[in-house]
C-alpha cells in the first residue's frame, strides 16, 4: 500500500480506500456482519486505513453500524473514519434531505453511536445544494462539534453533477477535503474542483472510479441489471455510450496483461493531489484486487 496525506488535514490515508455504500443493500444483494468483517479484514491486510461509509447508506445507518460493529472488535486507531450527513434513507435510491442545523446536530450523533466511537475523523457534506451549503449556522454548529471533540475534520462531498462553487468556498467554512465524482469516464474535477483543491490545499478523495463497476470490463455492450442494483436506474443511452467507451479503452488504453479495474483506480492517483480513492466491493477478493492498484503508482 502506498499513502498520501488528505491535503490540509494532516491524515496519512492509504491511497486505496474501502468504500461502504453496497453494505447498505442497494448494490443487489444484503450483507451479513460475517461478510463485511471478512471484506473489511481484506482491507487491513492489505494495508488501507480509510473506511468512508454515510448516514443514508442503508435503513437506520445500516452502512455504519455493521462497520462500527467491525470497529468495535478491532484496533480503532489504525482506522481513519469517514462518513457524510445531510440525508435521511427512505427505501431504494430513495432519500429526505435534512440539512437542517437540529437535523445534522442529532444524525452526528446518531452516526457516532452506528458507528461505535467517540470521534469521526472526516465529516462531509453529502451532496447538498449550494443553498444548503451556504448555511452558516449549520457550519457554525459544526465547527462547535469539532471543538467538543466529536469531529476531526469538515469535508465536503460533492454531488455527481458536480458545484464548483462548493469546492471554491469549502474553505470558508473550514471545510479541508473534498470528495468527488472522479473516474476515467468522468473527468470533469480536474477542471472543476482541482484548480480550488490545489489552492487551498484541499484533500482530494475520488468516488466511484470504476464508474459503478464498469470500468472492471466484465460488462459488455448491452449488459442489464436486477432491478434492486444502483445501476438499473441508469440512463440507456448513457449506458450504451459507457459501456461502448469502456470497450475502446481496453483496447486503446489498458496495457497488455494489466486487469482493466487496477488501471482504471491507478489512472485517478496519477496526480498527487488525489489523496485516495474509494471503492466498494462484494467480497474479500474484490477488495485486495482493489488494493492491488497501488502496485502501479509511480515512485
Amino acid at each position: 500500500m502506498r499513502y498520501r496525506i488528505l491535503g490540509q488535514t494532516g491524515l496519512r490515508v492509504s491511497v486505496i480506500g474501502a468504500g461502504t455504500w453496497q453494505f447498505g443493500g442497494e448494490w443487489g444483494r444484503d450483507f451479513s456482519q460475517a461478510e463485511v468483517d471478512a471484506i473489511l479484514d481484506a482491507a487491513a491486510d492489505r494495508g488501507m486505513n480509510l473506511v468512508d461509509t454515510a448516514e443514508c447508506y442503508g435503513p437506520d445507518h445500516l452502512s455504519e453500524k455493521l462497520v462500527g460493529d467491525y470497529l468495535s472488535r478491532h484496533d480503532r486507531s489504525r482506522w481513519i473514519v469517514a462518513t457524510k450527513f445531510g440525508h435521511h434513507f427512505k427505501s431504494f435510491l430513495n432519500r429526505d434531505d435534512d440539512f437542517s442545523v437540529d437535523g445534522v446536530r442529532a444524525q452526528l450523533e446518531a452516526s457516532l453511536r452506528a458507528l461505535r466511537v467517540e470521534t469521526i475523523d472526516l465529516y462531509q457534506f453529502h451532496s447538498g445544494s449550494d443553498e444548503l451549503f451556504r448555511n452558516e449556522k449549520l457550519w457554525t454548529m459544526l465547527t462547535g462539534q469539532k471543538r467538543a471533540g466529536k469531529i476531526r475534520h469538515l469535508g465536503v462531498s460533492i454531488m455527481q453533477k458536480g458545484s464548483e462553487l462548493q469546492a471554491r468556498e469549502a474553505v470558508k467554512v473550514g471545510a479541508e477535503a473534498l470528495q468527488v465524482y472522479y473516474n476515467r469516464l468522468d473527468q470533469r474535477p480536474e477542471r472543476l474542483f482541482f484548480p480550488h483543491a490545489r489552492k487551498d490545499n484541499l484533500g482530494i478523495i475520488g468516488r466511484v472510479p470504476l464508474a459503478s463497476g464498469l470500468l472492471t470490463g466484465k460488462y459488455k455492450p448491452g449488459a442489464t441489471f436486477p432491478a434492486n442494483d444502483v445501476r438499473s436506474a441508469s440512463d440507456a443511452g448513457k449506458m450504451k455510450h459507457d459501456l461502448a467507451e469502456i470497450e475502446r479503452l481496453q483496447n486503446e488504453e489498458v496495457p497488455a496483461g494489466v486487469p482493466m479495474a487496477k488501471w482504471a483506480m491507478a489512472w485517478c492517483l496519477r496526480d498527487p493531489l488525489v489523496s485516495s480513492v474509494i471503492c466498494g466491493c462484494k467480497n474479500p477478493e474484490q477488495m485486495r484486487a482493489n488494493a492491488s492498484a497501488a502496485e502501479l503508482m509511480p515512485e
